[in-house]
């Protein structure tokens, strides 16, 4: 039974999907009947938060989609706060929150639903990722670097997982709440590794089924991620998104003897790789716009980085090395550059 779409009058939701949009026009139809088109035996809504696109994408949603429950911002507020607002809004039991540039594959929402039962426990859940263009697996979630990087996993037997991309995931709405939901001041990247690793410190699963799936547009939205002419491509906005937010997510989550050890090493890390990439490609912007605005934010934002660390760790309930078990040892960034070379920046 395809239950997608508002519910009939007076009754109830289980899941809201909430589907951030920002000049998505071209994407956004093929996304929302990817969830239209759900056979699933529970009630669904869905929810765009459109954030002042000026693309008319707020009138073509509301024209053509009038089932919709559409949050239409004046103001571009960014990634985190238009899910915040979403999930605030939400009336289903569950949450997942699509990306307008993904496509659920059939059966997404019943894998989801029926995992989400088999644990009787709050999770956070996510499925295969694939190439929108290409249908190539990108990831079925992903494990952690050292220093926290995203390393795509592509074992379907390994289901428990260090954090799943928010382009597709699943998080019962009382866990988001408790959770405290995206940091809006991330403004997006990096704001999915925050809530699984605050989720997997309190102990709750992070897992990635290997059934159904969903297609995704990678970097269709926001520029970058994708490996192009066997080079990774990337912009100075998204790279510098990742490095800070990384980092905070590390200053915020590593437990403490291993952030004594790790958080140095990366800062140092991340200086050295600014000015070799700033020398190797004879443009100083490197470390500039990408690098030396990670230390000007920690010193910035050390107050709420504090906080949030506080506030974290005391709500630990997962041991150094139960949290380290979906970390591997070799840095992601090594294992890129010795396959792909120096990533092409613009």
């Amino acid at each position: 039974m395809s239950t997608t779409g508002l519910p009939a009058s007076g009754g109830g939701v289980t899941c809201s999907v909430c589907i951030a949009n920002f000049n998505g026009m071209s994407l956004i139809d093929a996304c929302i009947a990817s969830v239209r088109t759900q056979d699933c035996d529970f009630a669904v809504e869905i929810i765009v938060h459109d954030d002042a696109s000026t693309d008319g994408s707020a009138a073509h949603i509301a024209a053509r989609h009038p089932d919709v429950r559409l949050i239409a911002s004046r103001e571009n507020a960014g990634f985190c706060v238009a899910n915040n607002r979403m999930a605030g809004a939400a009336r289903g039991e569950y949450l997942l929150l699509l990306n307008n540039d993904a496509t659920l594959l059939p059966g997404a929402l019943a894998a989801l639903m029926h995992e989400a039962r088999r644990l009787q426990r709050p999770a956070i859940l996510s499925l295969p990722q694939y190439d929108a263009d290409t249908g190539e697996l990108l990831d079925i979630g992903s494990l952690l670097d050292p220093f926290f990087n995203a390393v795509p996993n592509h074992d379907p037997q390994r289901q428990d997982v260090g954090m799943v991309a928010g382009a597709c995931l699943w998080i019962p709405k009382r866990l988001w709440d408790e959770l405290g939901g995206f940091p809006e001041w991330f403004g997006s990247i990096g704001e999915d590794l925050y809530l699984c690793c605050r989720a997997r410190l309190e102990g709750h699963p992070v897992r990635a089924l290997a059934v159904s799936g969903y297609r995704h547009g990678v970097g269709a939205s926001f520029g970058g991620g994708k490996v192009r002419g066997g080079r990774l491509s990337s912009t100075f906005r998204r790279r510098a998104l990742s490095e800070r937010n990384r980092t905070c997510v590390m200053a915020m989550t590593c437990p403490g003897p291993v952030a004594q050890l790790l958080l140095p090493l990366h800062l140092a890390l991340l200086m050295i790789e600014g000015v070799a990439l700033s020398l190797l490609n004879r443009d100083r912007a490197f470390l500039t716009e990408i690098y030396l605005p990670v230390f000007r934010a920690l010193f910035r934002q050390r107050g709420l980085l504090l906080q949030g660390r506080r506030s974290t760790l005391a709500r630990r309930k997962l041991g150094v090395f139960r949290f380290l078990a979906v970390f591997v040892a070799t840095p992601h960034k090594l294992r890129m550059f010795l396959r792909h070379g120096l990533p092409q920046v613009k």
